[in-house]
């Protein structure tokens, strides 16, 4: 006499979910991995075109129409 119940499918198996759930993870984290890294990249591809001021030139007040000067010349020391 057989048997009346039959066996589960595999994909109901602990194992196949377990695999399952493992590979879900893993392309999760690749593609977050990849936006990051893209995101990173298209942030450097903006700044080295030269559109942005670098934060040293932001920090620094121009008052001569923005140009900076060195002006070691009209300072006299006294020795």
């Amino acid at each position: 006499a057989l048997s009346a119940q039959a066996e589960a499918p595999f994909y109901e198996e602990w194992w196949f979910l377990l695999v399952m759930a493992l590979s879900s993870l893993i392309l999760i984290l690749l593609v977050v991995f990849a936006l990051v890294l893209h995101g990173q990249s298209k942030k450097y591809k903006n700044c080295s075109t030269g559109k942005t001021i670098s934060n040293v030139e932001e920090s620094v007040t121009l008052d001569n129409g923005g140009f900076t000067a060195l002006e070691l010349n009209s300072r006299h020391l006294n020795l």
